[in-house]
């Protein structure tokens, strides 16, 4: 017998169907144990360490997590899946000990059916000329399309200093660069610095999303509020990854059928011309458990990546596929366009997740706060600001 530790309740059901195919194909059972709910499931791993009850496998959500079980986890390298993802988990010695089981993205949303009404093609929007140019004519025809603002971006410091201070500042770190390329991340790393050139020409984005977003929502919105809205067709553009599917065919499904369910894509941050990736990540991995079942941990993981384990996680679980070779698109309106641009090897990684505990809650999300209400009143100084902060910070 396996067990299986899940930080995702919602999809319970599901994993355990997962379970059931695998051990109807191998007659190995896989028992499930989900977790959610405010549930410290750290906490509670920990605890069935100290009781010698560890799962075969478990999650984690990142390199907080995985430092708990440093040296107790199975080296998942050699493992065929590995191959057909750019999204497994490398710890700091080079071991790929995570395995991803689902797939989010950090990319410029937009409303494909408004795009289209107001005549413009996204593969046009190539750089922070086509942006304009593009931002400026859906600005132009607000009436017309029902628009209440060209993007839905909220830089409201208290409660969604996540949003711009890791995803939106993570763009600064990654677009447009190799999964695997550090070097924006190494230099904040190294006493906070920053590239003032690059940093510059990604804060003249920034500004163009505050000229052009809803003043309603700029400097005192929700999440909510920035969501409903978008699903609402309210919005052209909104600065939110992938996982707002979910909401907008649950929680705002009224209103996203009222304005036609529309479909969705989503754009690269292109603050340099010729940008083309999004920001892809597993937001948490499945890791093996090092003992002697661990063989049968991985076997299980193999089996989960291919055809008939795949199946079910994208079309039942409703997860996004981080494999190359899998050839099933969930009903999750952003499914296709991260597969599309996942297949196509158009992708950057997540190093914002290993940033400096708290810089975004702490230091960064007041400093967009700031440059959203305009008491920072221009690019250059918003550089000169977060580098400042970020100096301080790291210090």
């Amino acid at each position: 017998m396996q067990r299986l530790v899940n930080g995702k309740i919602e999809v319970d059901a599901q994993l355990k169907k997962l379970a059931e195919a695998y051990e109807k194909e191998s007659g190995v059972h896989v028992e499930i144990e989900s977790m959610g709910g405010g549930i410290d499931i750290q906490g509670q791993l920990k605890q069935y360490y100290a009781g010698n009850n560890m799962p075969d496998i478990f999650v984690n959500g990142g390199a907080t997590d995985f430092a708990n079980w440093e040296g107790l986890l199975s080296d998942m390298s050699g493992e065929k899946w590995v191959n057909d993802t750019e999204a497994e988990y490398v710890d700091g010695s080079g071991k790929v000990v995570g395995f991803p089981y689902t797939t989010e993205a950090i990319g410029l949303a937009y409303n494909a059916d408004l795009l289209e009404k107001a005549g413009i093609d996204p593969k046009s929007i190539t750089g922070p000329e086509s942006m304009k140019a593009a931002f400026e004519t859906l600005d132009s025809k607000k009436d017309e399309l029902g628009l209440t603002a060209v993007i839905g971006y909220c830089a409201e410091a208290t409660n969604l200093y996540w949003s711009t201070g890791n995803h939106l500042f993570g763009v600064y770190e990654d677009e447009g660069l190799a999964r695997d390329d550090t070097k924006y991340f190494d230099m904040l790393a190294d006493g906070g610095k920053i590239d003032e050139a690059r940093f510059e020409k990604y804060a003249e984005m920034v500004a163009l999303f505050n000229k052009y977003s809803d003043p309603a929502l700029l400097v005192s919105g929700t999440y909510d509020q920035q969501i409903l809205n978008f699903a609402s067709g309210k919005y052209a553009f909104v600065t939110q990854g992938s996982w707002i599917g979910a909401t907008m065919t649950a929680d705002d499904k009224e209103q996203y059928e009222a304005a036609g369910s529309f479909k969705v894509g989503m754009l690269p941050y292109a603050f340099e011309e010729g940008q083309d990736t999004i920001l892809t990540n597993s937001p948490s991995w499945w890791a093996v458990f090092e003992s002697d079942k661990a063989d049968a941990a991985k076997a299980f993981l193999q089996w989960c990546s291919e055809d008939a384990g795949q199946k079910i996680l994208v079309e039942d679980a409703g997860f996004i596929s981080p494999f190359e070779s899998c050839t099933y698109i969930a009903s999750d309106p952003f499914a296709q366009t991260i597969s599309d641009y996942t297949h196509a090897g158009k992708t950057s990684g997540w190093h914002w997740l290993n940033n400096k505990e708290g810089l975004a809650q702490n230091a960064l999300g007041v400093v967009y706060q700031d440059y959203a209400a305009g008491t920072i009143p221009d690019a250059a100084t918003f550089t000169k600001t977060v580098g400042q902060v970020t100096a301080q910070y790291y210090s």
